[in-house]
């Protein structure tokens, strides 16, 4: 077993503990295996009743993948971050049809692909240290691991608002969309993980008894606003909606946007249009790794990671740097199918 994650059996727990603090626990195409493998170790051993995904310390439960690697093969061949991508989108899938209740606990920082290592669990438990964005348009990615899936499901446009701006959401927030099932304080976390070992067929009675009121979830303020102003799959309609309303929050959210890539913003409403008519999460996987493929080889992203996490001047040169100059070819380029022997399959 790999030192990044920490796999074992607590009694009819099995255990899996992301463990690269340094990295805010950032999955690796190698921890992304583990997982899958001790998935299927569990999946028909009567043993195993439940799962329970967490960290091990730090302040993350998961900062997202490998950044700097996807860049770097991206700048080469793609092969390396194509495999990255087909592995996880694997774990994705895995997930999201298990049969045995998986439990994960957003205690902290849970982006990208830590996002898309919770959301398929059957329970979801967030605290107010929770800080779950897709922040990906900031790096000239887009939102994947199912994001096409889950966004497009939240009520009215929230989720177009939230792929574009990469907004972090508090636990309050993330209870409030259903994108957690409990809010817990995190001094209880470590009650509610040995209740569970100790009733692991009374998951959900214990995480209700252990729930408590979430607080206020400030961005539902904002709820009748972003319907309207988010209205639109097409990224000018929305900047010109946004520039005509002239509140404090329009304002605010069309700065956000400028600092985004234009080409990945678009990339990212056509994904949610799309994903809101996928008949299953396997479509949906399959469209992601199609569009991940390409993405991550395009000038945006190299260009994104430089400013953001390499270079640090947080002044990435999108090219083109309006949405006007990314047209409608490119975008369909980006989704074209993949052929059968190099499209994304379920495990």
């Amino acid at each position: 077993m790999i030192d990044d994650l920490l796999v074992s059996v607590d009694g009819s727990i099995g255990r899996i503990r992301l463990n690269r603090p340094k990295a805010l626990h950032a999955l690796t195409t190698a921890m992304c295996a583990a997982v899958l493998d001790a998935l299927e170790a569990w999946r028909e051993d009567l043993a195993v009743e439940a799962v329970v995904i967490d960290h091990a310390e730090g302040r993350g439960f998961c900062a997202g993948g490998d950044i700097r690697m996807l860049a770097e093969s991206g700048a080469a061949d793609g092969v390396e971050a194509r495999a990255f991508f087909h592995t996880e989108y694997r774990m994705n899938h895995r997930l999201f049809t298990y049969a045995k209740p998986v439990v994960a606990v957003m205690d902290g920082i849970t982006m990208g692909g830590g996002v898309g290592l919770a959301l398929p669990c059957t329970f979801r438990i967030a605290t107010a240290n929770t800080r779950l964005a897709m922040p990906e348009t900031g790096i000239g990615l887009f939102p994947d691991v199912g994001a096409g899936w889950y966004l497009s499901r939240l009520p009215g446009r929230i989720g177009q608002y939230l792929a574009l701006t990469g907004y972090r959401l508090d636990g309050a927030e993330c209870r409030a969309l259903g994108l957690a099932t409990h809010f817990l304080d995190a001094a209880s976390l470590d009650e509610a993980k040995h209740r569970i070992g100790e009733a692991p067929q009374e998951i959900a009675a214990t995480l209700d008894a252990l729930a408590v009121p979430a607080g206020e979830a400030k961005l539902l303020a904002n709820r009748e606003a972003i319907d309207r102003l988010f209205a639109s799959d097409t990224l000018e309609e929305i900047y010109a909606a946004l520039e005509a309303d002239g509140s404090d929050f329009a304002t605010t959210t069309l700065a956000t946007l400028r600092t985004k890539s234009p080409q990945t913003m678009k990339v990212s409403l056509r994904l949610l249009k799309d994903g809101a008519g996928m008949a299953t999460f396997a479509d949906e996987m399959a469209h992601e790794y199609a569009v991940g493929t390409r993405v991550v080889q395009r000038h945006d992203f190299l260009e994104g990671v430089r400013a953001v996490i390499v270079d640090k001047d947080n002044a990435p040169r999108w090219d083109p740097a309006e949405p006007e100059g990314v047209t409608d070819h490119v975008i369909d380029q980006i989704f074209a199918p993949l052929s059968p022997d190099e499209a994304w399959t379920p495990a």
